[in-house]
């Protein structure tokens, strides 16, 4: 290499070093003082972020209603629980008389099934402690279980506000073909849980006082979803065949494409339901201002039939809730 070439490399060299050297110096005082706010900042606790800390403890969000007393909302919970898990043992009591037992064994690899038990513990979950509330004014289960619980419980109520609808629309815009089912069996199965399931997540919007949906929530909508579809394809893989014919990608994935877009298209109709869901019931609180009907025995609703400080004449109930 030539001389000249040699000087102007090494010239080159010493500029970039000078140039390092002066950046990390003007700069590391700076990364010292954000890096100092940053661990003077408060931290936001995951509790928090879904709107079951310790100071929306007295709200009693899940097991109240702004127009039911505690108790008839314990008991349309329990109801709708007991129609659900009677329903499915039906269901499959009718395919082991039937000769097809091993619908029974495939049921749990279709997401329309395990939204429905999922709607279905909701309901028996928030019925106990709805009645718990409505006996002794207070949520004893709740109260005893850890936050991570109270997280997961969240969640739970997200997932049944969101889902069905997803279920209703895909299997209706999708799946389903004219005629009417012959067998009123099979209608009736249809119906409960591809129609009921939506009446279902919204009697859960409008009737209870639960806050609206954590935004932190979407991540985990998307996660269930992602995993859900390893199911699918594990269930391909293992017994050889797909629970949604949209997710066959076909020969040599022929039909790969195709498949991508069916699941773009649910993950986009999964973030617009959870929108409205979340619409409506901020909407439903604007519009009934907070109000809570709580326990004859919870000390609060002393001097009110429902929760909240009066401040200016107004209910003060909305007062701190996320969303």
């Amino acid at each position: 290499m030539p001389v000249c070439c040699l000087s102007e490399l090494r010239h080159v060299q010493l500029n970039l070093l000078f140039f390092l050297v002066s950046f990390f110096k003007f700069n590391y005082p700076r990364v010292q003082r954000n890096r100092k706010s940053r661990n003077n900042m408060p931290r936001v606790s995951l509790t928090t972020l879904f709107g079951v800390d310790p100071t929306t403890d007295d709200k009693h969000h899940f097991e109240t209603s702004w127009i039911l007393p505690p108790a008839i909302l314990a008991g349309l919970r329990g109801l709708i629980s007991l129609y659900i898990f009677t329903s499915i043992f039906i269901f499959w009591g009718w395919y082991g008389t039937h000769d097809d037992n091993a619908s029974i064994g495939h049921s749990f690899s279709y997401f329309t099934w395990l939204t429905y038990w999922g709607i279905g513990f909701y309901m028996l979950f928030a019925a106990i402690h709805t009645a718990c509330y409505a006996r002794t004014r207070r949520s004893i289960l709740l109260d005893r279980w850890p936050r991570g619980l109270r997280v997961l419980h969240s969640l739970l109520y997200v997932t049944v506000t969101t889902y069905p609808f997803l279920v209703t629309v895909v299997f209706w815009a999708l799946l389903f073909t004219p005629p009417w089912y012959e067998k009123i069996f099979t209608g009736w199965q249809n119906i409960s849980l591809h129609c009921l399931n939506s009446v279902y997540a919204l009697l859960e919007i409008l009737l209870p006082a639960t806050a609206p949906h954590p935004f932190i929530a979407i991540p985990f909508l998307i996660l269930m979803l992602l995993l859900y579809l390893c199911i699918a394809y594990i269930t391909h893989e293992t017994e050889g065949w797909y629970p949604y014919s949209f997710l066959d990608v076909g020969d040599h994935g022929r039909k790969s494409k195709l498949v991508t877009g069916y699941c773009f298209g649910i993950l986009a109709a999964v973030l617009v339901i959870f929108l409205v869901s979340w619409a409506l019931i901020h909407l439903r609180r604007r519009l009934t201002h907070g109000k809570i009907k709580r326990s004859r025995r919870d000390p609060l609703s002393a001097r009110n039939a429902f929760a909240g400080t009066c401040v200016g004449g107004r209910l003060n109930e909305m007062k701190g809730v996320p969303g």
